[in-house]
């Protein structure tokens, strides 16, 4: 797609808002990036999460309340996952 520059007449006689409509297409695409991005900063710490109680689970000593405090963050990060999934499922429907 190759930029056009618009004579000068028609950008002087452009509104504001017709800038800014011209600039909705951009701003969902960056919204969705941005949402898609958070998506998987949750999923690398889950998995992050999820080595870590792999390991605490392999000591000699088991700490069952470092344990289960891993598992309580593993848990809250999935839901938080499952919420902000929602959120783009409704704001980005599929077309």
């Amino acid at each position: 797609m190759a930029f056009e520059i618009k004579p000068f007449k028609q950008l002087l006689t452009m509104t504001k808002q017709m800038v800014e409509e011209a600039m909705i297409p951009l701003r969902v695409r960056a919204a969705k990036a941005k949402a898609d991005s958070k998506i998987i900063q949750l999923e690398e710490a889950m998995l992050g999460l999820e080595s870590e109680i792999n390991l605490l689970c392999a000591e000699k000593e088991l700490d069952f309340d470092k344990i289960a405090t891993k598992m309580d963050a593993y848990e809250m990060t999935d839901r938080r996952k499952s919420q902000v999934q929602k959120l783009i499922d409704s704001l980005f429907p599929k077309e």
